[in-house]
């Protein structure tokens, strides 16, 4: 197989591996009808099962980083995968709250890599001409996994039960590992790049940038709204709008399914205005700041009349994080490149964590004695406040360092 295939069939199996990796972790959000009803565990259990999943996922988004920035997106992806497939697995023969939580814990620890490592994959095997749009493939299978769990997980639950719903996702991702350690790892754009000039930025040195602070800024802002549509949004709509078991499974693909399409469009067309003599920091901050415009109009989700137009707010939602998102982590590859890029995405990816882990008990009282309001609201007004921010403190979009010095250096260019 030559280079230029092998690079889209990784980029391809990063797809898959994102994709089990939302797959898997949304299948407790349509299961959790049920096991309720089984183990009666109530909203705010709900919430606590989710924080043990958003603290190892916190710890492990930077850890994860950093270790795939020390020994490659390889063998870190093989591990991670392998690590949140056994523990999927394992789901599906909980019998208490103590068990869920910690089967929660560790597939959270497993996922924590998956984002960093699907960057720095990217950024090995792609110029910054194609790197939106394979970083969209690359993410977009996300959204993919979950536009397939609901209806899956309902359809397996119903002919297997819903223990079944854990099992079998679990295993296909043991399959990927098998799959992706077979590949032969020879990525072409850092080929060039000397060997010293790969070795991982310490933390220190990365949090003395004000750019790393600016990322981790954003993803503490914008997190707890993408949890909270993947947790919440199944138990919304059985709650709030009265939807079947059934149904949910029937509706609730189409929001991520537009979020799976906007994470292609949007590093596309991000990368098509880069050929079209858009500066990257031009490019990448049009894109962004239409999607932080759309927002605006999401929290009608919640007055609208019918259970159609909220659902059409939710894929707008999703529409436009999907095209946030994908330029968002590419903007941090163009800033950090080779030796800081994985670290700097768990970085971010940790604060966003901590803030929807400390959230999501919140979010479970407030939508237990009052409503799911506040929620809706933060969706609509905190894309706009991250741009504004964005703009402000990262001026222009540019690398720090050359890659191809012994040493790090900043760019005078």
């Amino acid at each position: 197989m030559k280079k230029y295939s092998i690079r889209w069939f990784v980029v391809f199996m990063v797809f898959l591996a994102t994709g089990l990796s939302f797959l898997d972790r949304q299948v407790l959000s349509i299961a959790i009808i049920k096991i309720q009803k089984e183990f009666h565990f109530s909203d705010v259990e709900y919430g606590w099962v989710n924080t043990s999943f958003l603290l190892s996922y916190a710890i492990m988004f930077t850890l994860g980083g950093w270790l795939i920035d020390k020994v490659g997106a390889k063998k870190g992806l093989a591990v991670a995968v392998g690590v949140w497939s056994v523990a999927n697995i394992f789901h599906g023969f909980m019998n208490s709250l103590p068990q869920l939580l910690t089967f929660r814990f560790f597939l959270g620890m497993g996922e924590g890599a998956c984002f960093p490592g699907a960057a720095k994959t990217v950024f090995d095997w792609f110029d910054k001409k194609e790197r939106g749009l394979a970083n969209g493939i690359a993410i977009g299978g996300s959204a993919i996994g979950a536009v397939i769990a609901p209806p899956l997980t309902i359809w397996i639950s119903n002919f297997y039960g819903w223990r079944a719903g854990f099992v079998i996702p679990g295993i296909a991702g043991i399959a990927w590992v098998v799959i992706w350690l077979l590949i032969r790892w020879k990525p072409v754009v850092s080929n060039d790049v000397k060997p010293e000039s790969q070795k991982p930025v310490s933390f220190l040195t990365i949090l003395s940038f004000r750019q790393s602070w600016v990322f981790i800024t954003i993803r503490f802002l914008l997190d707890p709204v993408m949890y909270f549509m993947m947790f919440w949004i199944p138990k919304y709509l059985s709650e709030v709008r009265h939807v079947s078991y059934q149904e949910i499974g029937n509706l609730l693909w189409i929001p991520f399914l537009a979020l799976g399409i906007s994470n292609i469009l949007g590093g596309l067309f991000s990368d098509k205005l880069i050929k079209s003599n858009f500066t990257i920091n031009k490019a990448r901050k049009t894109v962004m700041g239409i999607a932080a415009a759309l927002t605006l109009v999401v929290p009608f989700a919640e007055y609208v009349s019918t259970i159609e137009a909220s659902l059409a707010l939710m894929a707008l939602y999703m529409f436009a994080h999907g095209c946030w998102i994908t330029n968002y982590i590419t903007s941090i590859s163009d800033v950090f490149g080779q030796r800081a890029t994985s670290t700097v995405v768990g970085l971010s990816g940790t604060a966003g964590a901590i803030s929807s882990l400390i959230l999501n008990p919140l979010i479970g009282n407030i939508v237990q004695h009052y409503s799911y309001k506040p929620m809706w609201l933060a969706s609509g007004i905190l894309y706009p406040l991250a741009f504004v921010i964005f703009v402000l403190f990262i001026p222009k979009i540019q690398p720090l360092f050359s890659e191809k010095k012994d040493i790090l250096q900043p760019e005078t260019a």
